[in-house]
């Protein structure tokens, strides 16, 4: 199993910027796809953004794109997310979760941590 420990999440004004990390445990964090979602009040959890293995492949949904960043430091077992010009409709509980395969589906996810809150106020 994985276990997965989200942090740095916060109350941040509009335009501002915040880094999420997720610090990874148990089987080794190189060997898994790693994905960043997030779930608002009242809506689906959705996805945001995944990284390959070796951290050179990244993909973002259109919404976060060119705003958002997803890294990973397999010497450290960590996940990131610098998150740039934030918007009120960021606002969500965000999520790291880990993965054998690639993929943007909620149901490629095998391991989840328990989630982090970001407000952004207007």
């Amino acid at each position: 199993q994985v276990q997965l420990v989200e942090s740095g999440g916060e109350l941040v004004q509009a335009g501002g910027s915040l880094r999420l990390s997720c610090a990874a445990s148990g089987r080794t964090f190189s060997a898994y796809y790693m994905g960043w979602f997030r779930q608002a009040p009242e809506k689906e959890r959705e996805f945001v953004a995944v990284i390959n293995r070796s951290g050179d492949w990244t993909a973002y949904a259109d919404s976060v794109k060119g705003r958002f960043t997803i890294s990973r430091d397999n010497a450290k077992n960590t996940l990131y997310l610098q998150m740039n010009s934030l918007k009120p409709e960021d606002t969500a509980v965000y999520y790291c979760a880990a993965s054998r395969s690639w993929g943007q589906q909620k149901s490629n996810y095998d391991y989840w941590g328990q989630g982090t809150q970001v407000t952004v106020s207007s």
